[in-house]
């Protein structure tokens, strides 16, 4: 007898979580080129073939958290209210992941969030797979705003926005300061950039 189908989901989600969360934690301490992906495959209590099938790449094994989060400008724009413009409903929904210290706003700052920001954005690899990641999201906005060459230099200027924010956010934040010390300014420097798009 086979098992239901939602249970064989939640097993699959269980050891993808549970191959990323040992890939991080090995990353975190030894460093990106320091881990094998045997290593991980060791540590998470798999073989190397069945964690090729949850992350194509070793910088996935990292970037898997991004990628939680992967067409979410698009999502946000096709699920707006009626009436409400796109720049507007990408605004608020940054506005609120600032407000919830959402790691992907650069603005959290638990130990293990700036270390793991400090891994991505300080090796070269991870660097380059996060822009991949990031031209695959200004795609899929560019799809929700419409057709044609303002929808793609549109999304491109909402994602340098969010970018550039984010990693203004880091910076601060792996300066020393603490979040609650950093909103302000982040929320006033998000203002001031969504104002400026179209």
């Amino acid at each position: 007898m086979s098992e239901p189908t939602g249970l064989r989901a939640r097993k699959k989600e269980r050891t993808r979580d549970a191959i990323g969360a040992a890939a991080v934690s090995l990353f975190l301490e030894r460093g990106f080129d320091r881990v094998s992906v045997n290593d991980i495959a060791v540590a998470a209590e798999v073989s190397k073939p069945t964690l090729f099938r949850y992350f194509p790449t070793k910088e996935d094994l990292v970037l898997h958290r991004f990628a939680d989060h992967q067409g979410e400008a698009a999502r946000v724009v096709r699920d707006r209210g009626p009436g409400i413009e796109p720049v507007t409903a990408l605004h608020r929904h940054f506005r609120a992941g600032l407000d919830r210290h959402d790691p992907v706003t650069g603005l959290n700052d638990h130990p293990e969030v700036v270390a793991f920001h400090r891994l991505v954005f300080g090796t070269p690899s991870l660097a380059a797979r996060l822009t991949q990641y990031q031209r695959e999201d200004e795609e899929a906005l560019a799809d929700a705003l419409g057709e044609g060459v303002q929808a793609r230099l549109r999304a491109a200027q909402v994602l340098a926005v969010q970018r550039v924010l984010a990693q203004t956010n880091w910076q601060k934040i792996a300066g020393s300061r603490t979040a609650h010390d950093v909103h302000p300014e982040a929320v006033a420097d998000a203002d001031q950039a969504f104002s400026h798009l179209w």
